[in-house]
């Protein structure tokens, strides 16, 4: 039976990188070793780091300005390093709350200097992405998370003209849609949803907003350390790196960005629609700010809940539970994901609600 994997992250890879990638963990480029043994400051390995980043910079159409670096620490890491960088101890940065992740950074950015709320969706329990905002005149940065991976929404109109730098956690929607990149100052993104295996985050950054801030920063905390050093401040993870540079070629090699969104856009309205036609589900998040990554819905019958999941599973549909904070389903329409698998999920919710209507 073939399997479709609908998880939030880790997530699905395509086909071929996985198989590149095991390849290489036995005979890394027709040197012998293994990826996981090589040096990385080797010319075995200092080409995927180049070309890496490089790839990014095309996919991305970044402009001189914007540097690219790949690091440890996830997401979550960034959450802390983005204020170390960017804002004076007696500042004040702008978040925007609209669900866990802007939560989780809002409360790191707070041990650093003030935070400001430009806007928030929890007056309707995160189910929509604020319509306006008010940012505080003396910010150093705004900050949103473009798609928030638990409650399902996204920003389809982003805050572009902000009057200050803006910053963005794109864990879960990086190059999945055309954004202009370089109105950003800042993104970071873990790889584990639409750029690869977990252990790697990329960040994209405008060098002209680094070097303001009066704090002394650790040197692992420095971004402008890390880009004298080219991501090689300290060992990286050589294994993520090499997955990412795959899905990387992957994306090119299948359309590049813009490909990418047309292909999200038809797998969202395929799975969106399917589900406001069954009258057995609802939809939580507002309709306008509906993910294209992270499809939330719920089942109005809770004692069907046990068995859809239970169903679901048994034709092959694997991780469409919802988080376990929020409950209800979640189904990941990440880069990855075909319109195929997407197609027989939607058959199968086609005839399980037949069944029980």
């Amino acid at each position: 039976m073939k399997l479709h994997n609908f998880n939030a992250g880790p997530s699905a890879l395509p086909a071929e990188v996985i198989e590149q990638a095991a390849q290489a963990l036995h005979n890394f480029n027709n040197s012998g070793l293994s990826l996981l043994e090589i040096g990385h400051r080797t010319p075995l390995f200092v080409p995927v780091m180049e070309e890496a980043r490089q790839l990014v910079r095309e996919l991305m159409q970044l402009d001189a300005d914007h540097e690219v670096l790949l690091l440890h620490g996830g997401a979550t890491l960034q959450f802390l390093q983005v204020p170390t960088n960017l804002l004076d101890p007696n500042g004040v940065a702008s978040y925007t709350e609209t669900g866990t992740w802007s939560i989780k950074a809002i409360k790191e950015a707070s041990l650093l200097g003030k935070v400001s709320i430009a806007g928030s969706s929890a007056h309707d329990n995160f189910t929509s992405i604020p319509s306006s905002l008010e940012i505080d005149p003396r910010s150093a940065y705004l900050h949103i998370t473009t798609n928030e991976t638990i409650a399902g929404t996204q920003w389809h109109r982003i805050p572009y003209d902000c009057n200050c730098p803006l910053v963005a956690d794109m864990s879960s929607d990086i190059l999945s849609r055309s954004l202009d990149f370089n109105r950003f100052d800042l993104i970071y993104a873990g790889a584990q949803k639409n750029l690869g295996a977990a252990g790697v985050c990329l960040v994209v950054v405008n060098k002209n907003c680094l070097g303001k801030t009066s704090r002394t920063i650790p040197s692992f905390l420095d971004y402008q350390l890390h880009i004298k050093e080219g991501s090689m401040l300290n060992t990286p993870p050589v294994f993520a790196v090499y997955v990412l540079l795959l899905t990387l070629r992957w994306i090119k090699a299948n359309g590049g960005v813009a490909t990418m969104g047309k292909n999200n856009q038809q797998k969202a309205t395929l799975l969106y629609e399917t589900l406001e036609r069954i009258p057995l589900v609802s939809l939580p998040v507002k309709k306008e700010d509906r993910s294209q990554m992270n499809a939330v819905f719920l089942i109005k019958d809770a004692a069907l809940e046990k068995e859809f999941a239970a169903a679901a599973k048994a034709e092959g549909m694997i991780g469409i539970e919802g988080h376990r904070s929020v409950g209800g389903f979640r189904v990941s329409l990440y880069n990855a994901i075909s319109l195929a698998s997407v197609q027989t999920l939607t058959d199968f919710i086609n005839e399980f609600a037949r069944k029980k209507i």
